[in-house]
């Protein structure tokens, strides 16, 4: 249960204000595959993934923020890192109950609160 904190300190990092929000492509990749790994685990994420991104930050999920997004995806920098987390070797996330299954529940739980 260690986990757990340390989850909920890296979450409340990422929720800081507007301003905090700086676009990286290295770190969209991360997020990028971290998140499609939650989707497999929890099937109400599926397709929040910017939505989810933009309300760790309390940014509008807008038209401009969401082609931000996009075009950051298109980067050669993204691309090399996705490429690079690709080789990568990640255990399998089968447990409901394991610290990715915890973070993930914190990661749309923060973009759950932030809705409101």
């Amino acid at each position: 249960m260690r986990l757990l904190p340390t989850a909920l300190t890296a979450l409340t990092l990422f929720a800081g204000s507007a301003q905090a929000l700086t676009l990286d492509a290295k770190k969209l990749a991360r997020y990028d595959a971290s998140y499609q790994r939650c989707e497999a685990m929890y099937p109400a994420m599926k397709g929040q993934r910017d939505v989810a991104y933009l309300r760790l930050y309390h940014v509008p999920e807008d038209e401009k923020m969401l082609g931000k997004l996009a075009a950051l995806r298109k980067s050669s920098a993204y691309v090399a890192e996705q490429k690079r987390l690709k080789k990568t070797p990640v255990a399998p996330a089968s447990a409901a109950s394991g610290p990715l299954a915890q973070q993930c529940q914190g990661l749309w739980g923060e973009a759950q609160r932030a809705k409101k």
